[in-house]
């Protein structure tokens, strides 16, 4: 199991990058320490939007298996306005 990276209070288009940048590094890391699946803890998201859904979908299609671990409230509404439950059922199911 990997280190969980943790995602910041606010991913949208203003801060996407940063963290964009931020989770390439993490995920080079992981897979260097042979890590077969991924965590990203969504605990501290306050604010997100299409961007930062996108960069969560780019994730998901680097072809490593991965999960989301803690939802925020926030994030949990943006992902079922957008059709993506389940990466929350995933992420109740492993609590």
């Amino acid at each position: 199991m990997s280190t969980p990276f943790e995602l910041p209070s606010e991913i949208t288009i203003y801060s996407v990058m940063e963290t964009r940048d931020a989770l390439l590094a993490w995920v080079t890391e992981q897979l260097a320490q042979s890590s077969k699946l991924l965590e990203v803890s969504a605990t501290q998201v306050q604010v997100v939007d299409g961007a930062g859904l996108q960069l969560l979908l780019a994730l998901s299609n680097m072809g490593q298996p991965w999960r989301l671990r803690n939802p925020s409230e926030a994030l949990q509404n943006a992902c079922r306005t957008l059709g993506l439950d389940t990466w929350i059922s995933t992420a109740a199911a492993d609590a």
